[in-house]
């Protein structure tokens, strides 16, 4: 594998949690985004309980709990995350119902049928799309809903470069329409399927990236690691422009049978 085709896996660890913390999503989406896949979701409550799986410092959360009833639980991986979560919770005053904790998507502490709502924007490939849907399940309860955006194709044939790009990066990528297919073997009624719009990567995503890089590569100058870390990042963006009709964010809303 090139070093511009690095997987954002093989960078260390706090060094990436470094770079994504200083940008409020760390994944492609949106605000409008998370209203519409949350208008595909009817029957939560007060009482409900929604998980964010993969919540990072909790863009699309807080927009989530200031338009859905209910309390909601952000798990992730990295403590600095969850740690920007919670104030962010607390700046919007909904620290009663919002709160993150670290954890793994791997080993959720959840009971069985706990759940009204799991929730997932660019993080499920943590774990893989039809293990994660797969595994999930059992913690919703039955008429449950299941919302995740994953990285999906287009079309069924694309440029060799992009092709290669995304099998190092991510083997599970498919076409929609596959993915739709897990969702009904998994044991889901798929209610929405749609593609997230060009700026959900460009406006949100890479945009403010930009800034962030320069004082990222400032305070860590003469690093080799950071430095190809912002690189690999601008590399993704520039891949992004050329083949952005092959491939992009979709999300996938399903109910629990």
């Amino acid at each position: 594998m090139s070093e511009e085709n690095k997987s954002i896996h093989e960078f260390d660890f706090e060094l990436i949690c470094e770079y994504f913390s200083s940008v409020e999503r760390q994944g492609p989406g949106s605000p409008e985004v998370t209203l519409k896949a949350l208008s595909f979701i009817d029957n939560l409550t007060g009482e409900s309980h929604i998980a964010d799986i993969g919540c990072g410092t909790g863009g699309q959360t807080m927009v989530l709990a200031e338009h859905a009833p209910g309390h909601i639980t952000g798990i992730d991986l990295f403590a600095d995350f969850i740690d920007i979560f919670n104030a962010n919770s607390r700046k919007r005053n909904l620290q009663d119902r919002v709160r993150g904790i670290v954890g793994s998507m791997e080993h959720l502490a959840f009971q069985k049928e706990e759940l009204d709502l799991i929730w997932s924007e660019g993080a499920i490939y943590n774990i893989g799309f039809e293990r994660g849907i797969s595994e999930w399940r059992k913690f919703l309860k039955p008429g449950g809903y299941l919302a995740v955006s994953e990285a999906s194709w287009f079309t069924r044939r694309r440029p060799v470069e992009i092709e290669r790009y995304w099998q190092d990066a991510y083997p599970e990528i498919d076409i929609i329409s596959h993915k739709v297919g897990q969702m009904e073997k998994a044991g889901y009624i798929p209610t929405a399927t749609f593609v997230e719009p060009e700026n959900c990567w460009t406006e949100h995503f890479y945009a403010p990236q930009v800034s962030a890089q320069e004082k990222f590569l400032k305070k860590h100058a003469g690093n080799k690691t950071a430095e190809e870390l912002v690189e690999n990042e601008r590399h993704e963006a520039r891949l992004y422009e050329i083949y952005k009709e092959f491939y992009g964010y979709v999300f996938y809303i399903g109910k629990k049978i």
